[in-house]
């Protein structure tokens, strides 16, 4: 059982759109020996071509020994589910966090809670792939001031429990953990933004 916990790593890849993040989190998972699931987050729709291309083209890019797995909302239970050896990459937490934009502030704050605590307690190492999306300008609408602080709150949360935080900018990878320096530490997972 010891030898299981020691595997488990949180490694967070953020970044804007198109910067790579998907790409590099592929790249960590693809030097590790541990089978791979990829965890989509995301939605299929058939009437959106775009996105249907978009989907594709992340599928085409992905070593055909690897499993995906469709995973639009339950995401703290297939992490809690996965046996080590294995390696998760989550793709993307953005895309989670929109399919969950319709539940309450303490709906949220559970939903939230437990994706915390599945990655805790975790027995393999997952890859969590996250947008940045508050480098811009604050939205105008309701529901995206809503998204972009649930999804830069949720980003903070798992920066700090995360053994490594990489940031994909500029066509370039930083790895933040040896860069940088946790703004807070060991702060409790009870402060959400509902």
């Amino acid at each position: 059982m010891n030898q299981q916990i020691s595997r488990r790593k949180i490694i967070l890849v953020t970044g804007a759109a198109r910067s790579g993040k998907s790409e590099w989190a592929e790249q960590l998972a693809a030097l590790k020996n541990d089978p791979v699931t990829y965890i989509a987050t995301a939605y299929r729709d058939s009437t959106d071509l775009e996105w249907e291309a978009r989907l594709n083209q992340h599928r085409l890019r992905r070593p055909t020994h690897w499993q995906t797995k469709e995973i639009p909302l339950e995401l703290a239970t297939t992490i809690a589910q996965a046996k080590a050896p294995h390696c998760l990459i989550v793709d993307s937490l953005g895309t989670w966090v929109s399919n969950c934009l319709n539940e309450d502030g303490a709906s949220w704050q559970q939903i939230s809670l437990e994706l915390l605590t599945s990655l805790q307690q975790s027995q393999v190492e997952v890859i969590l792939v996250a947008e940045e999306t508050g480098w811009g300008v604050v939205p105008a609408y309701p529901v995206g001031r809503l998204f972009r602080d649930r999804l830069g709150h949720l980003i903070r949360q798992i920066g700090i429990i995360a053994d490594v935080v990489y940031l994909v900018t500029g066509g370039h990878v930083l790895n933040l953990s040896q860069l940088g320096q946790p703004l807070i530490k060991n702060q409790q997972s009870d402060d959400f933004i509902a």
